[in-house]
């Protein structure tokens, strides 16, 4: 058989060869060969005189191999030359399969050597598979242990930066390789609407279709929709902030101050209008109890430390002139009301400040008292009379 295949390539080849320099051959013939010789051909210096490989119909043997695909069209028809590569072909090298650009001077596409099974797949719904045989989406990925996908910005025009996607039965995984960080993770198991966003950019967690820019919704029993800003850093306060930029641009601000333990409720960077210390007593202020939307109910002590306030002890002073009880009896016929005391009409339209008010009724009080002193004294002083009188009738009778 191998006489019989020597004896027709002797005669085949000749028809096939052009002059050619001795390290190449140029073959310009249709011919299926591989069909005609029955043993498959061998083509380069390594091929053995007594080669067969029925199962190969061609096989390229030698220290190096390539075939080049040169397209002589004239322009403007495409002209790219292109080239199968195998190996490196010096030094310590490496083991590859590769397509060249030759006419760009690129090697888009590389395969190593002990490439594991299915690294690439492409079937035949053109879906492509990356460590698996039978890919079941456009691109699936597979690994027995955390798969992943890096993304690298090499250091050109920008900073370089890298980016790894990558999941495992635990978690999936957004990572800053760069900076060692971990800015994104989902557990797995989590619930369904865990993170929305939807078309209007609102955020929901726990709710398909969020009403709001944020809406948090809990769907399990007895599970609170708690929104929890846990600051741990030495040095910080958990806050959030409120801002409109309308007629008034005004932002407010919740802070839990470290140092402190207080809630602050003020303008961000400004007054602090409200503090709540961290001791406060359960139920210390109830607004509208028991069905009684009107109500304010404070439980504590209500503590007034009004740096303008103005205590009336000024009543109690030499100079202070009291009015006369015929003038507060004429004044009270007249209006039906204490002179400084708001009428129940004005309270009615404009409302009560409880500081005022109670500093007027301390002053009434304290007017009030003075009254009693000066009418004790009046009785005092008639009692004295009174009782020399007596006693100067006394007198007179015993004589």
């Amino acid at each position: 058989m191998i006489n019989s295949r020597n004896k027709l390539l002797g005669a085949v080849l000749p028809l096939m060869m052009c002059t050619a320099p001795a390290h190449s051959q140029i073959i310009d013939i249709d011919l299926d060969l591989g069909d005609l010789l029955g043993l498959g051909l061998c083509i380069g210096s390594g091929c053995d005189p007594d080669f067969e490989s029925p199962d190969d119909e061609l096989t390229l043997s030698g220290p190096i191999l390539s075939i080049l695909f040169d397209d002589t069209s004239d322009s403007p028809d495409p002209s790219n030359d292109w080239r199968i590569e195998i190996n490196d072909d010096n030094g310590p090298g490496e083991d590859y399969f590769a397509i060249a650009d030759v006419t760009g001077g690129q090697q888009p596409f590389r395969i190593m050597g002990g490439a594991p099974g299915n690294a690439l797949v492409l079937d035949d719904t053109g879906h492509l598979g990356l460590g698996t045989q039978f890919p079941l989406r456009e691109i699936h990925l597979a690994a027995s242990d955390t798969p992943g996908i890096r993304l690298e910005q090499t250091a050109g025009v920008r900073a370089a930066q890298i980016w790894e996607v990558v999941a495992n039965e635990a978690n999936f995984m957004v990572s800053d390789v760069t900076n060692a960080t971990m800015p994104f993770m989902i557990e797995a198991s989590a619930p369904d609407d865990g993170l929305v966003i939807d078309a209007q950019g609102k955020v929901g967690f726990g709710v398909s279709a969020p009403e709001e820019q944020l809406h948090i919704r809990s769907n399990a029993a007895d599970t609170d929709a708690f929104a929890l800003f846990d600051a741990n850093g030495s040095g910080s306060d958990s806050a959030f902030r409120l801002r409109q930029n309308g007629t008034v641009p005004t932002t407010w601000e919740f802070r839990n101050q470290q140092s402190s333990g207080r809630l602050n409720v003020g303008i961000a960077g400004g007054n602090t209008p409200l503090k709540i210390e961290d001791t406060a007593v359960n139920n210390l202020l109830k607004l509208g109890r028991n069905n009684r939307p009107d109500e304010v109910v404070v439980t504590g002590k209500l503590v007034v430390n009004d740096v303008q306030l103005s205590v009336p002890d000024y009543v109690f002073a030499d100079e202070y002139v009291l009015r006369p009880l015929a003038e507060v009896q004429a004044f009270i016929d007249t209006n039906s009301h204490l002179p400084e005391v708001p009428s129940e009409a004005d309270i009615k339209a404009n409302g009560v400040n409880m500081t005022e008010m109670q500093m007027t009724l301390l002053k009434k009080v304290e007017e009030l008292t003075l009254y009693t002193i000066e009418q004790e004294e009046l009785i005092a002083t008639q009692r004295a009379q009174f009782g020399e009188r007596i006693a100067r009738l006394e007198a007179l009778l015993a004589d």
